[in-house]
C-alpha cells in the first residue's frame, strides 16, 4: 500500500450510501455475492411464504433496494413481476444491463426508502443483504417500514434479511487484507452497541487509492421484531440463512424476518 497515491473522494456532503453505492469499484469488493446465492435466497423467501410464481397474474415483489439486481433477477428468473428500486445509479444501470443481457422483463425505480411511494401495492416486498439500517437516526429505519407497510397488499410479506449482530460480534475482526485481481482491499471495523461500522481502503494497479465508509444500525431479534409490529406487521418466521435454516442468535450467520402486513389493512 505504500505506493498508494492518495484519491479525492468528491462530494463530502453525500451520506455514505450515496457515495459508496454508486462508485464502479463497489461491485469489486462484494463481487463474491453471486447468482446463485440470490436464486437459493428467493426460493427460500417462496417457500416459506407460500407466494406461487405460477399463479395468475403473476405475483408482484418490490426489491426496495436491489443494488446491482440480483434477488430482482433472480424473483424474475422464477416467474414473479418485479420492480426494483434502488437510490445508485450506477447499480440501477447495472442492473439493467444485466436484466437486458438475460431477456428478462423488470421495472426499475430510483427512489429513497425512506419516501418510497408507488401507484400500486405489491404482494411482497424484499430487503435484503443487509440493506437496512443505513440512517443516523431509528426514526428514519421506521420511516422505511411505514413506506414499505402502505406498499403492499393487505396479507403481504415483507422480507427483512439483516446482519445478526451476535454471531458478528462473536466473529468480529477489526482489520481485514485481501485482493479482488489487481485491486487492493483493506476494511477496518469498529462495534458498538448499536452499529458497525467499515472503513474500506482501496489501491489499484496504477496507484490510486480511494477510501470509503459503511455504517449499518444493528437490530437484535427482539428490536427487529418490535420495529416490525410497530408498522403494522406480524413476524410469522425467522431462519438463519438463505436456505431457510432455523435462527440460532449464536451462530446464525444471517437474521432473516418474514413478516405480514395484516389482512384488514
Amino acid at each position: 500500500m505504500n505506493d498508494c497515491q492518495s484519491h479525492s473522494r468528491g462530494d463530502q456532503s453525500r451520506e455514505w450510501f450515496e457515495e459508496w453505492f454508486d462508485h464502479p469499484l463497489y461491485l469489486k469488493v462484494y463481487h463474491h455475492r453471486d447468482a446463485e446465492e440470490a436464486d437459493r435466497c428467493v426460493r427460500t423467501i417462496l417457500a416459506l411464504t407460500g407466494i406461487d410464481p405460477a399463479r395468475q397474474p403473476a405475483p408482484s415483489v418490490l426489491d426496495v433496494a436491489c443494488g446491482a439486481g440480483r434477488h430482482a433477477h433472480a424473483f424474475a428468473r422464477a416467474g414473479l413481476s418485479v420492480t426494483a428500486n434502488d437510490l445508485s445509479p450506477f447499480l440501477l444501470d447495472q442492473a439493467r444491463e444485466l436484466a437486458a443481457t438475460e431477456n428478462l422483463e423488470l421495472e426499475f425505480s430510483r427512489q429513497d426508502m425512506r419516501t418510497i411511494r408507488f401507484e400500486r401495492r405489491f404482494d411482497l416486498a424484499a430487503q435484503l443483504f443487509s440493506s437496512f439500517g443505513y440512517f443516523e437516526s431509528a426514526e428514519e429505519d421506521r420511516q422505511v417500514i411505514a413506506s414499505v407497510a402502505a406498499l403492499l397488499n393487505p396479507g403481504g410479506w415483507y422480507v427483512l434479511d439483516l446482519i445478526n449482530p451476535a454471531q458478528l460480534k462473536h466473529n468480529f475482526k477489526l482489520r481485514t487484507e485481501r485482493n479482488a485481481g489487481t485491486l487492493s482491499i483493506i476494511e477496518e471495523r469498529t462495534l458498538s452497541e448499536s452499529h458497525v461500522t467499515k472503513r474500506i481502503t482501496l489501491c489499484e494497479a496504477d496507484g490510486k487509492e480511494h477510501s470509503f465508509s459503511e455504517s449499518v444500525r444493528l437490530y437484535s431479534l427482539d428490536e427487529a421484531t418490535a420495529l416490525l409490529e410497530s408498522g403494522g406487521f406480524t413476524v410469522e418466521r425467522v431462519v438463519g440463512d438463505y436456505d431457510g435454516g432455523p435462527f440460532d442468535a449464536a451462530t446464525s450467520p444471517r437474521m432473516m424476518l418474514l413478516a405480514r402486513k395484516s389482512a384488514e389493512s
